[in-house]
């Protein structure tokens, strides 16, 4: 495995949770929008939070004090 591809799964995973928080808001201002669109895309952020910082905790190295 190359050293630069968590950095660049890391950014990709970023990217679509702000793609996401952008979407979510925008349903958010719009009292018609589709209440189990919003519930699932809440859902899929929330997924990514929880696997970015599984991966940013890979990426960052141990320090042994």
């Amino acid at each position: 495995m190359n050293d630069d591809e968590p950095t660049e799964r890391l950014n990709m995973l970023k990217a679509e949770h702000r793609s996401l928080d952008g979407r979510i808001e925008a349903m958010v201002a719009d009292p018609m929008a589709d209440q189990l669109q919003m519930a699932r895309l809440k859902k899929r952020k929330l997924r990514l939070r929880e696997e970015i910082a599984l991966l940013a905790d890979r990426c960052i190295p141990d320090i042994i004090a």
